[in-house]
């Protein structure tokens, strides 16, 4: 507890700042979930403060993130879409999933799985981030230009008979389950067929309609409606809301310039007595617990979910472990990976209880909160108190929010979640596999069918099988060097005998190094640790590359940090025996020459020691 209160000025201004910085956000991602913005505020101010207070990294603020929200977006549509297109009817059942998806990431932090986490390669991790912004953008779309396909009538109109269809059906199931015989008694299901009203229709109409039109495709094929019923009102709020985030930010980043759009946008609206489409109400009450999770608790219709919840559990585990890295990077200091899972598993429970969608590390936000000058748990804490008291104090304000205003803040939240450094890698890495008479890229060819899986079919699977496909060719590929290289034997990490005789009055400026085996995404984490090796003293670092075969995407980029990490500290890098593949991989990124210059590379280490006798002075 003495450790909790030891920064308390920093942590608080910390916090308040990275409150408020996840307020419109929380407010964005509730809405696109589908549950509305008062279960986005609820997500935030529940994980906020338990994940902080069990967490296993100081720094961490979280809430709702756009990966979980993405998923958590297809959850929802789809146990709606089951019960009758009811929210109400399908809510115990969504939030059940969502409890037990905290729960199973408790047993993975229990069972200390958090270490495991790193090995989901690079390219799978990029794919599945693109595809999470492509959705955001593509289901943003249709609100930002104030179409609602329920509301659009002679959309609704079409789905009509198979409206008829779905209630006939209903009818038929709820004779069978009391024991009529239809056929034997056609005249109660003709009588039961009467009684369905007009609304019953329009409802079900309307449910199959959203239903069309919801995720990424669904939008796609909504859009030619779309653009011939333009609400102008709403598309400017949106633009003016997209505008003034991107704007802002070049004046001044001392202000998050999400809150500014939020406020000037809504000002706008509500000062001059715009006829907007404002967001749901927002309760200014105290978030009670939902026990209908408990009380009309049924196994069966949770069963079609447990492998849903178990992805939103491990995707909630990946996004907040990456945010740890963030913060430890930042803070030099180093996180605890089961206990920060333990931590985001109960706030995640806790925050399904009340109604609130599920969330992760946010790195934005804890990034606002480090800067600001949070360093201890302290800051999470109050950033989720923060948001209660908004919620308390500011809930009738915060509903005449313009619904438009959040599209154009998720559209930039979907702009910044793509992973444009794996995009922009594509046309330079390695052409390493052959399909047909085409030549391509194994790493593209994982992130595109991620992407697009995730994009246009579904979230969960597109993971899976990306990783399936990436381990397959690792194997394929570390299988081939293998029978290559079969006569190596692992060496124990002390001196190569042509080591021996190197200048014993150098041994302090220069540190030698020796990678063995391939850099691929197993293996980057004890990678990234090469730079706390290295004594304060060394002013060169010769790597010994000759047994090091292979190099992935993700060992690429290890590499790249680790060289940005030595230039920083105006510390020369020299290769030694570096091989082809690894070379040409470098060569793709301007590894080569940009960061090692082709006369820091050499094939034999006798011809690098006369280079650093002739270069390097004996300062110590």
């Amino acid at each position: 507890m003495k450790n909790l209160f030891s920064n308390i000025k920093g942590d608080a201004f910390g916090g308040i700042t990275a409150g408020i910085v996840a307020l419109p956000l929380a407010l964005a991602f509730g809405v696109s979930s589908g549950l509305g913005p008062t279960a986005g505020l609820y997500g935030a101010i529940f994980i906020s403060f338990f994940a902080a207070l069990f967490g296993g990294t100081n720094t961490q603020i979280s809430g709702p993130t756009a990966p979980m929200t993405a998923v958590s977006m297809v959850v929802i549509a789809g146990i709606i879409a089951t019960n009758d297109g009811d929210v109400n009817k399908a809510l115990p059942v969504i939030l059940t999933v969502f409890l037990l998806a905290g729960l199973m990431q408790i047993g993975l932090g229990a069972l200390g799985l958090g270490k495991y986490i790193r090995y989901i390669p690079y390219p799978v991790v990029s794919g599945f981030m693109t595809a999470i912004g492509v959705i955001i953008l593509l289901t943003q779309i249709l609100p930002s230009l104030g179409y609602y396909p329920k509301e659009d009538m002679e959309f609704v109109s079409q789905f009509k008979p198979q409206a008829e269809e779905v209630i006939l059906e209903n009818i038929l199931k709820e004779e069978a389950g009391e024991g009529i015989l239809v056929l034997e008694d056609f005249k109660e299901t003709i009588a039961r067929a009467d009684e369905v009203s007009q609304d019953a229709i329009l409802k079900e109409s309307q449910t199959l309609a959203a239903k069309e039109a919801s995720g990424a495709l669904g939008a796609i094929k909504a859009f030619p409606r779309a653009l011939q019923n333009i609400n102008w009102l709403e598309l400017i709020l949106a633009l003016g809301t997209i505008f003034i985030i991107y704007g802002f930010k070049r004046i001044t980043k001392a202000v998050p310039s999400t809150l500014v759009a939020l406020i000037v946008m809504s000002g706008i609206a509500v000062g001059f007595g715009l006829d907007y489409r404002p967001i749901e109400e927002i309760p200014s009450a105290l978030p009670i617990p939902n026990l209908e999770i408990f009380t009309t608790f049924n196994l069966s219709s949770i069963t079609p979910y447990i492998f849903t919840a178990l992805t939103l559990a491990l995707l909630g585990a990946i996004d907040s472990l990456l945010t740890s890295v963030v913060a430890d990077n930042m803070t030099k200091t180093k996180h605890k990976p089961n206990k920060e899972l333990v931590g985001q598993g109960i706030g995640n429970s806790i925050a399904a209880v009340f109604g609130g969608i599920p969330g992760a590390g946010a790195t934005i936000r804890t990034v606002v909160n480090i800067t600001s000058g949070g360093k201890t748990k302290l800051s999470g804490m109050i950033a989720g108190v923060m948001l209660l008291i908004i919620l308390l104090g500011l809930g009738p304000v915060a509903s005449q929010i313009p619904a438009a205003v959040l599209a154009g803040i998720l559209i930039t939240v979907g702009i910044g979640v793509m992973d444009y450094k794996g995009l922009k890698a594509i046309p330079s890495l390695p052409k390493d596999m052959k399909l047909g008479p085409l030549k391509l890229s194994s790493e593209v060819v994982i992130m595109l069918i991620v992407l697009l899986l995730s994009t246009f079919w579904n979230l969960v699977y597109a993971v899976g099988i990306g990783l399936v496909i990436a381990s397959l060719m690792f194997m394929k590929k570390i299988g081939d060097l293998t029978a290559g290289r079969s006569d190596v034997k692992t060496l124990k990490e002390e001196a190569w005998k042509d080591e021996i005789d190197f200048p014993e009055h150098l041994k302090e400026e220069v540190f030698i190094k020796h990678l063995k085996g391939p850099l691929f995404f197993g293996s980057t984490s004890e990678f990234q640790q090469l730079t706390l090796q290295i004594p304060d003293t060394a002013s060169y670092v010769i790597m010994r590359l000759g047994r090091m075969q292979y190099m992935d995407q993700s060992g690429l980029y290890a590499m790249e940090d680790m060289l940005q990490d030595l230039k920083k500290k105006e510390i020369e890098v020299l290769f030694v025996g570096l091989l082809k593949q690894p070379r040409y991989m470098m060569e793709r990124i301007d590894i080569i020459p940009d960061f090692i210059p082709e006369e820091h590379i050499f094939t034999k280490f006798d011809s690098c020691v006369k280079w650093i006798k002739q270069h390097v002075n004996d300062k110590y």
